[in-house]
């Protein structure tokens, strides 16, 4: 319960868009809208007043551990020591507040950095020529391996900067793009690390793959790791990856990738349920596996043989050559035949077996999904950016949150965090146009106007500034400025929107009416597959 009442107090805050040791207990309440989420179901009994001073005692702890308490703990993770203040806290984990556990991640990473100010900044040169027209000709052309051969030679400790703030972030390294000239550093940086993405989620590189639940629309455009035997070469391709996740969560550049919550389990070091990541990353395994566990004669085993048989996934037995029976080997991820045991292919399934049989398929998936060599090479490219022990306190979830945000745009958050500049205001008739606009925007259109202005598809849901501190600077890109357009020339229905995607400014004429800045806007977010636009 006390787990359930943390992840409400999550959820609660990032909508307030407050930190909990700023939300009074006064304010905790449970919306009718509330009930219906399963994730809160053990609370809906608590009378009002418990929830309130149970938040409260949380707030205490919360406090507690983030002043005095964790910047003290050695949180390295060790299998020998179970009780050790580190393990203890692993299993607590779900106690502590998710902004605690930002507010002491951010300490420790601005702590660990090992380039500083009078260090120059890495530079790599990319030619966009390479993937033009969104076609990559070879891995060898993708911005990923591009980057990947040209960083190999710089020592990790270079790419360790302080957390990004204000209007001018640091970042682990500058981009040059080949032919082109762009001002500043931040929409190119910005503009790499969702190309990358775009690539990994994508046939140009084999690093990831859709997961077999999303031929039959269950989590539908999620990825795992590809499950095989890995090169050197891929190694180093893999150990790159867990760099960049590194370096996005130094940057707080949300990476818009969406592999599955197996993925981030794993990461963080959390055994996999047999049943719940099965499920969600092979549906149509997980149902086999159930009709051979739900079996309760040999009859059925023989129907259910016969009915594979039908889908020429099974054999005829050798004692009865019309009987048709399994064997004890099964298709892979990548779609290679696997013997599930020695002499596998030879050996039938039969009554006395069959447990073994679902049990050894259950689990050369469950191989497949935590796959060790890949995620090995990971971990130590993540490591070598940050340290791996602040992985000890986060759940899979938290850990997604960090490196990738939230796959959709906060409108509200949005215009929370927007300036306007030279003599514009909030009020303006063409201000209001423009968010009643992005009012009328599905999120799919909002996520490729944000990619517009700022070259990131999505950005942090959380700032700073919510600690109520006067002068505490922004998180980058925010915040969001609109400005008036270059020059005065022609009349504003006839010009175009522009932005400058480094600063996050967008320089809005002022169209007469709510149909023509939907029109112009949406004319600008389409064009954004332009390489560079700012």
């Amino acid at each position: 319960m006390d787990v359930a009442l943390v992840q409400y107090i999550n959820r609660l805050c990032r909508h307030l868009a407050i930190t909990p040791a700023r939300l009074h207990p006064h304010e905790v309440y449970l919306d009718p809208a509330d009930t219906a989420d399963p994730r809160v179901s053990c609370l809906l009994n608590v009378p009002i007043e418990s929830l309130r001073l149970r938040f409260a005692l949380l707030q205490s702890l919360n406090t507690m551990l983030e002043t005095f308490f964790l910047p003290l703990v050695e949180l390295r993770q060790t299998e020998m020591y179970s009780n050790s203040i580190a393990a203890l806290l692993q299993e607590a984990k779900g106690l502590i507040f998710y902004d605690t556990k930002v507010t002491v991640m951010n300490r420790v990473l601005n702590a660990t950095v090992q380039r500083t100010a009078d260090h120059a900044a890495p530079e790599i040169t990319l030619d966009p020529l390479e993937i033009v027209g969104g076609e990559i000709r070879s891995s060898e052309n993708s911005y990923f391996c591009q980057a990947a051969r040209q960083l190999a030679c710089v020592p990790s400790s270079q790419l360790c900067v302080k957390l990004a703030s204000g209007g001018d972030p640091t970042y682990a390294f500058n981009i040059r793009f080949t032919g082109e000239e762009v001002h500043g550093t931040s929409g190119s940086f910005r503009h790499f690390l969702w190309q990358v993405c775009k690539e990994l989620q994508s046939s140009s590189l084999s690093l990831l793959l859709l997961c077999p639940s999303s031929a039959v629309n269950k989590n539908k455009g999620k990825y795992i790791l590809t499950p095989s035997p890995i090169t050197y070469a891929e190694e180093q391709l893999l150990h790159f990856f867990g760099q960049l996740l590194g370096i996005a969560v130094r940057a707080d550049v949300p990476l818009p990738l969406d592999l599955l919550p197996s993925f981030w389990k794993t990461l963080v070091g959390e055994a996999l349920d047999p049943d719940v990541d099965l499920q969600e990353a092979d549906i149509l395994t997980y149902n086999y596996v159930k009709k051979f566990e739900n079996i309760n004669d040999e009859t059925e085993l023989e129907a259910l043989c016969a009915e594979i048989a039908s889908q020429h996934l099974a054999t005829e037995s050798p004692d009865c050559p019309n009987k048709p029976c399994c064997k004890f080997t099964y298709l892979s991820m990548t779609g290679e035949e696997v013997e599930l045991c020695p002499r596998g292919r030879h050996m039938p399934v039969v009554w006395e077996n069959k447990d073994i049989y679902a049990t050894a398929i259950r689990n050369l998936r469950l191989r497949e999904l935590q796959n060790p060599d890949c995620m090995t090479a990971i971990r130590a490219g993540l490591g070598s950016i940050i340290p791996l022990q602040l992985l000890t306190t986060l759940t899979p979830l938290e850990m997604e949150l960090r490196t990738c945000g939230l796959p959709y745009i906060n409108l509200e958050f949005l215009k929370a965090h927007t300036m306007y500049q030279v003599g514009l205001m909030e009020t303006d008739q063409h201000i209001e146009f423009f968010w009643g606009a992005l009012e009328m925007f599905t999120q799919e259109e909002l996520c490729k106007f944000i990619k517009f202005a700022c070259n990131q598809e999505r950005i942090p849901f959380t700032c700073p500034c919510k600690d109520g501190g006067p002068d505490t600077a922004h998180v980058p890109p925010y915040p969001m400025k609109i400005a008036p357009p270059d020059g005065a020339a022609g009349s504003p229905d006839s010009r175009y929107i522009r932005v400058e995607t480094c600063m996050f400014m967008i320089k809005l004429p002022q169209y007469s009416s709510l149909d023509i800045m939907l029109e112009k806007l949406r004319c600008a977010v389409h064009y954004r597959e332009d390489p560079l636009s700012g």
